[in-house]
């Protein structure tokens, strides 16, 4: 009696995961759906946030699409952003300087990056995710958390400076999120809360 092998691309590929391996064996059918993100070969599978995250990148894209045009700038929500063939990010908001032409999202053409703190990724979109952007030379980072239940907003904007995130505005529910570049736009937190 012969044993069957079968295979399974989230565990034989780990360590091993390119852009391709990607296009080829994502999404996985026997996941729910989820982020598939990658560092350096290594594939980190997120749930997708429902609620207050969606709402608020949602929100967020309505509120600085305007401005992002007029400066000539294209907003999109969860892109495929790839730094190398083997690492890539899906980033709540992102903002690129021409469309997408296809799955994947060039890191060199984006402006801005931009994450709503989810529970099931809070180092990897506090910690991580600002790293591998700025690795990448992405000049803003935009970070956000929303909580529904304490109807709270708050912002946190970055500019790149020598290769590191320095924090240029920050603002809480009832105060005024204002910048100025990549394009000018200013509102209230709140905004993003479905109240």
């Amino acid at each position: 009696m012969s044993l069957a092998v079968t295979f399974d691309p989230i565990t034989d590929l780990a360590g091993l995961w390119t852009t391709d391996l990607a296009e080829r064996y994502l999404p996985d059918p026997g996941l729910p759906p989820a982020k598939y993100e990658c560092v350096d070969g290594k594939l980190v599978v997120s749930p997708y946030e429902a609620g207050p995250n969606v709402y608020a990148a949602d929100e967020m894209r309505g509120l600085l699409k305007p401005a992002a045009r007029a400066a000539g700038l294209r907003i999109y929500t969860t892109v495929n952003l790839r730094m190398t063939p083997q690492r890539w990010i899906q980033p709540d908001l992102t903002v690129m300087r021409s469309p997408i032409p296809d799955v994947w999202a060039d890191a060199g053409d984006a402006v801005l990056v931009g994450e709503f703190v989810s529970p099931s990724s809070v180092t990897r979109d506090r910690v991580d995710k600002p790293l591998l952007c700025a690795q990448a030379g992405i000049p803003f980072y935009l970070h956000g958390e929303v909580s529904l239940r304490t109807r709270t907003a708050t912002l946190r904007f970055f500019r790149l400076v020598d290769g590191e995130y320095e924090q240029v505005a920050l603002a809480h529910t009832g105060d005024l999120f204002e910048i100025t570049e990549p394009f000018p736009v200013s509102f209230d937190p709140v905004a993003l809360l479905d109240l």
